[in-house]
């Protein structure tokens, strides 16, 4: 549980999965926590939920139109040293159109669960690394990221 005296933040973050493997990003030179690597995706903003959120994001940064999606988990993790605790909601992504095309100066990668625990992930992402190295590929049970 995240310290209560923490400024809080929401985030929505997608496990991008094509034949086996996922998206990692590597947060670029001028942003808070360089050069960490990260699953893509970003901070809800007031009217959104989630998955709106996470649809938002990767079309942002990516270029990508998210198709199907499934919630997996929440994750608290606090950042005492930089003044603020996150709630990250993720989801496995695993229909999308278009090509990911990092927008905002990330180095992008297509990396197997075991692969990803070598590239120095954010603090917040180490028990999902552990979590995804057992799984034998992506989840099936999805769900439209564009509800009617």
């Amino acid at each position: 549980m995240a310290d209560e005296t923490l400024r809080r933040i929401e985030v929505a973050a997608g496990i991008i999965w094509r034949e086996g493997r996922f998206l990692a990003a590597q947060r670029p030179s001028d942003k808070i926590q360089a050069g960490w690597w990260e699953f893509p995706g970003g901070k809800l903003e007031a009217d959104e939920n989630a998955v709106t959120a996470l649809a938002r994001e990767l079309q942002e940064e990516l270029g990508i139109r998210v198709i199907e999606c499934a919630f997996w988990q929440c994750v608290e993790h606090a950042y005492a040293e930089r003044g603020f605790a996150a709630r990250l909601h993720f989801f496995h992504v695993t229909a999308f159109e278009g090509e990911p095309c990092p927008s905002e100066g990330q180095v992008v990668r297509w990396v197997s669960p075991d692969e990803a625990c070598e590239l120095g992930f954010l603090p917040a992402d180490a028990d999902i690394l552990e979590e995804l190295r057992g799984l034998a590929c992506a989840p099936t049970r999805q769900v439209s990221a564009h509800p009617a």
